[in-house]
């Protein structure tokens, strides 16, 4: 059985345990993993599934950033190449048995373990029996989408702490080639080769291709993420202006096929 009330409460009270909670990058989890908790609910709806796998969707969102608290506590910053979060935050929840204070029920543990593993990596590993595939493939879909959100609406010194100090810091920017190649391969970025910090954004634009349901996809495209997203700023470079463009073509008919099932 899964009370979320309950599992909420326990989030409240394991936040409480940090005292420098106005940290920028702080708050931003804390916002982003409410909103990654209604996300998947509305993903796990809009699939007509069951009162107990919409609850597990909940949970398991609630859950699956509880790891990037001790990284921003600790290191003031989000570092995804040196500090893994996903299995940092599996440590906390199931070998230090946090998960307890969450939910009693043992018989989630597996399903609870795997999908919040997987959430950060760049793809998920084979061989999930079918509902644990599922709860992989929603909480990753959940994540990209609050994700596009906080590009759209936080502070750039909060969205890449450490790494994007400012806005000049991407308009001023040029995309390295082995990232605009990958996204015009219709790929997802691999966090090692960001370089600069428009790398970096478009790395987050490039999730788009890493979504698993059409009901998604529909979420993406009525929030017309893609265009917000390349809109924030002004690009000073020709070429990257050029290679921003291409991009923001290459996304939109991706998600529209995507929606229509043009594959």
């Amino acid at each position: 059985m899964i009370d979320i009330q309950k599992a909420r409460l326990a989030f409240k009270t394991f936040l409480d345990k940090y005292k420098d909670q106005n940290e920028l990058g702080f708050n931003l989890k804390v916002v982003h993993t409410y909103h990654v908790v209604e996300d998947a609910k509305k993903i796990a709806r809009k699939l007509n599934l069951s009162e107990e796998n919409i609850q597990l969707a909940e949970l398991i969102a609630l859950l699956h950033d509880i790891g990037r608290f001790e990284e921003i506590t600790v290191l003031k910053r989000f570092d995804s190449i040196n500090f893994d979060h996903a299995s940092y935050g599996v440590k906390m929840l199931f070998e230090d048995n946090m998960i307890r204070d969450f939910i009693t029920d043992e018989s989630y543990d597996e399903i609870i373990k795997t999908a919040i593993n997987n959430h950060n990596k760049l793809s998920i590993q084979e061989g999930l029996d079918e509902r644990t595939l599922l709860h992989a493939k929603i909480i990753r879909d959940a994540d990209k989408l609050d994700n596009f959100r906080v590009k759209k609406e936080d502070k750039i010194e909060a969205i890449f702490p450490g790494s994007v100090h400012c806005i000049d810091d991407i308009e001023n920017a040029k995309l390295t080639d082995v990232v605009y190649e990958t996204v015009k391969n219709k790929k997802c970025v691999d966090i090692h080769d960001r370089v600069t910090g428009l790398d970096y954004w478009v790395c987050v634009l490039a999730f788009i291709f890493d979504l698993n349901f059409k009901e998604t996809y529909e979420i993406v495209k009525d929030n017309n993420y893609v265009n917000i997203l390349i809109d924030r700023f002004n690009y000073k470079d020709l070429e990257t202006r050029k290679r921003m463009e291409d991009i923001r073509n290459i996304l939109t008919l991706y998600v529209d096929n995507k929606i229509n099932d043009i594959w």
